[in-house]
């Protein structure tokens, strides 16, 4: 998602996802437009005496339902703190609470495999939201007494509805986030329960099982009424139930796996030297069909150079260009003896298909990302592809099963 800053919150950064901007107005537009029909159930259900005609003139349905939509999120922004803090409290960094086009994510860092802490920082979400829609419904009650007489009649109607409507939509939202769809709330926990008696990794995917099956019916129902909003959370809630499953049941796979284990070693590596012409290069793209290629010298790894690099050379000035002067040397690296787990999660951070591994030796402080080259010895390469045929030899020869033989059965 594309997001930018706006603030922070306990330490926290508060960021706007661009299609933040495009639902708001629709969420105020829907607002205003069903200004009378909630008010009938505000006088209703809360004898709330609202009128109705001070509320539906000129432009006042579109300011109260951008005030109304913006107070929502304002709702959804608590919600995530909720799940924010008590993840800190356990000692699990929030790296942003970001809006978007479906509410309001926290992003975890790192996600807790303690069921009771998982179950803890669910239903915290909820409980957050049910309180904020009490103290909305708390201040529309006490509102008429409190600004009678210091506000126009028709503006005490309009702050009455606002509270009204957030106290009602923060318990409905509550509500809705407690339904079993993985990763929805609810769906966590569920997982918490499930990881009571069995391995994480097989509560997750039978939450995520379940959430699948309520995003399908969540969908259809969505097309039936054609709420398309309703659609988008059940693709969302599918995806990320999918999303998840497979990083989890990757992660136990991979428990004990380190880097050297699953890499491509330097000795099967095609390599070139940095004073290989772009010409030569290009001809050993086409006939070893490799589209990138670690750069020696003297032995030691200088760079990486990839087709993309070639490219910018045209055809005819090839053979007056080597491959220093269009390699790469800003490259992500990690260390052999990295958990196999930390270089996917760094692959698919950076959105880079391989990761160069290399040994500083001793005295280097070896780390993982963009490194000194001069002083680094190449010992191999490792790709998704590397990772994928991995995680696929694990599966089917066992290994990984039964996940009680690679992971400790949580206690009651």
């Amino acid at each position: 998602m594309k997001s930018f800053r706006i603030g922070s919150l306990f330490g926290i950064p508060i960021k706007l996802d661009l299609t933040f901007l495009l639902v708001l107005p629709l969420f105020a537009y829907l607002i205003g437009i069903q200004i009378e029909s909630v008010t009938d159930i505000l006088n209703e259900i809360w004898g709330a005496g609202i009128s109705i005609d001070a509320l539906t003139g000129g432009m006042t349905p579109w300011i109260l339902g951008t005030i109304a939509a913006i107070g929502l999120f304002v709702g959804v922004v608590c919600h995530e703190l909720g799940h924010s803090l008590t993840a800190q409290r356990y000692g699990f960094p929030i790296e942003s609470i970001t809006l978007w086009l479906f509410g309001g994510i926290a992003a975890f860092s790192e996600m807790p495999e303690d069921w009771r802490q998982e179950l803890n920082i669910a239903i915290a979400g909820p409980i957050v939201s049910v309180l904020v829609g009490i103290v909305s419904y708390v201040a529309f009650v006490l509102s008429p007494d409190v600004l009678s007489g210091v506000v126009a009649p028709e503006t005490l109607d309009g702050i009455r509805f606002v509270l009204g409507y957030l106290a009602v939509l923060n318990v409905a939202l509550a509500i809705f986030n407690m339904v079993p769809a993985f990763p929805m709330d609810g769906g966590r926990v569920l997982r918490a329960l499930l990881a009571r008696s069995q391995p994480y990794a097989r509560a997750t995917q039978q939450a995520a099982g379940v959430g699948k099956i309520f995003a399908v019916l969540m969908g259809l129902f969505g097309l039936l009424v054609m709420n398309w909003l309703l659609i988008g959370i059940a693709l969302f809630v599918y995806i990320g139930a999918s999303s998840e499953s497979q990083q989890v049941t990757m992660k136990a796979a991979f428990q004990d796996v380190v880097v050297s284990d699953i890499m491509t070693p330097a000795t099967d590596l095609h390599t070139v030297t940095a004073d290989t012409s772009v010409a030569e290069l290009v001809k050993r793209m086409f006939s070893e069909r490799h589209t990138g290629y670690p750069v020696l010298e003297n032995g030691r790894l200088v760079g990486l150079v990839t087709l993309s690099d070639a490219r910018e050379i045209k055809p005819v000035e090839r053979d007056a260009y080597t491959v220093d002067e269009v390699m790469s040397t800003d490259l992500k690296t990690i260390s052999p003896d990295s958990d196999a787990m930390t270089a996917i999660e760094q692959m698919q951070r950076d959105n880079i298909g391989r990761l160069l591994v290399v040994d500083s030796g001793p005295g280097h402080g070896m780390e993982t990302g963009s490194q000194d080259y001069q002083e680094q010895d190449l010992v191999g390469l490792i790709s998704r592809t590397d990772v994928m045929t991995a995680f696929n030899i694990i599966q089917k020869s066992g290994a990984m099963g039964p996940m009680s033989d690679r992971e400790s059965q949580p206690a009651d």
